[in-house]
């Protein structure tokens, strides 16, 4: 499995899919890095020479911010929008929907599971 700025990327996919396992990048951005780097996007993963793998990890890290360092920007947005007490930050604090979404009926992805009913009456 070649590793790409420490994540090792599948060895039998080709290599447009194989970079999406690197967090941060989709397909879009994935074809647009092999179209810069000159690299074959249908090439597979494990038929990498030592020199495109760098390649590819030069070019990613001079144009994007991928994996630890995206992860770190969106947390620092997040934390700013609760710091300045914002809709949006008080609806991340509490664990709501953020961007608009009804909440009676659904939202149990952000709300978690329903709570038991203990001690209900019959």
């Amino acid at each position: 499995m070649p590793r790409i700025l420490g994540v090792e990327v599948p060895n039998n996919k080709k290599l447009f899919i194989a970079l999406t396992y690197i967090y941060g990048i989709g397909r879009h951005r994935a074809m647009e890095i092999l179209e810069s780097t000159g690299i074959d996007p249908d090439k597979r993963a494990k038929e990498l020479t030592d020199d495109e793998i760098s390649k590819i990890t030069h070019f990613i890290n001079e144009h994007y911010l991928v994996e630890g360092e995206l992860r770190q920007e969106i947390q620092k947005n997040i934390s700013r929008l609760i710091e300045i007490g914002s809709y949006r930050g008080y609806r991340h604090k509490n664990g709501l929907p953020v961007r608009g979404q009804k909440t009676h009926s659904n939202a149990r992805t952000r709300k978690g599971p329903r709570p038991s009913k203990i001690g209900k009456k019959k």
